[in-house]
């Protein structure tokens, strides 16, 4: 009887199938999210992106690895993030504890100058969580515009922890969505009291590499073609350790520019108000 049944791998690969018709889904949005972040980059800033918890993949998957480029500043905290202890000292219980931390994002943001040239990428399954609430809300009070991804049904699904009981959607300019479940988990095993093996890394990262593409469109379109991390079986070994020297360099340039004008004053041009 066992054997008549999709196994729980082949049930998990279709459930990604449908993950990608969500993201297939949403071109105008990703579209509309390329055209911000090229724009930024265009103008010599950057775009910002952060994650807590698990959220942190789909922002390193932005920036830096093979098949990106510069012009993306990933802020991942470790307190935040560095999930690998489990428990004792840097332990999950401790992230998750400071991922619903009043004040954490601003005094994250604090590192940074940033300017309404610039665009963000706000990461969350959940949507509900405070410190990326907050941070979306800090960008947004620079007048940056903000992207989020979340799973939609997730954060239908889940209470917020922000005090005022808003989500990230709520203080985003534009939302994406993964397509996960509620719980995030896809596969139910009869049994098993829980379902196992989650979807939103999968629609996060899809959202993610299809928003790369569009923005390098553009910068080529500009004339301005990025530095791509290339790996050394495609462009040879020389040329891969000319594009990666190159594309570190750009970034270490456009990064100066985040604390060159820490602490001082903001310049009319540097913030927008509404």
């Amino acid at each position: 009887m066992l054997d008549s049944m999709p196994s729980p791998a082949q049930d998990y690969l279709q459930h990604c199938r449908d993950l990608l018709e969500v993201v297939t889904g949403q071109q105008s949005q990703i579209v509309t999210a390329a055209n911000w972040f090229a724009d930024s980059i265009l103008a010599g800033r950057m775009v910002h992106l952060f994650g807590a918890g698990h959220s942190r993949i789909p922002v390193e998957e932005m920036w830096p690895r093979y098949g990106s480029f510069p012009g993306f500043n990933p802020i991942v905290e470790l307190s935040l993030t560095f999930h690998n202890n489990v428990i004792g000292a840097n332990g999950q219980r401790q992230a998750m504890f400071l991922e619903n931390t009043p004040g954490l994002a601003a005094r994250i943001l604090r590192n940074f100058a940033t300017s309404a040239d610039d665009s963000a990428l706000v990461v969350s399954s959940s949507g509900c969580n405070v410190v990326p609430i907050e941070m979306a809300q800090e960008f947004q009070q620079r007048g940056i515009k903000v992207v989020a991804i979340v799973s939609r049904q997730h954060c239908d699904a889940s209470t917020s922890k922000h005090a005022a009981g808003i989500k990230l959607t709520d203080a985003a300019d534009l939302v994406l969505d993964t397509g996960a479940p509620p719980g995030d988990a896809m596969v139910t095993l009869a049994g098993l009291e829980t379902p196992v093996a989650p979807g939103s890394t999968v629609g996060g990262c899809m959202l993610v590499n299809a928003i790369k593409a569009e923005v390098a469109a553009r910068l080529v379109a500009a004339g301005h073609p990025p530095r791509v991390l290339t790996a050394a079986c495609v462009v040879g070994a020389e040329r891969a350790s000319e594009l990666f020297e190159g594309a570190y360099d750009e970034h270490a340039r456009r990064i100066a520019k985040l604390y060159e004008k820490l602490g001082a004053p903001a310049e009319p041009h540097d913030v927008e108000t509404t």
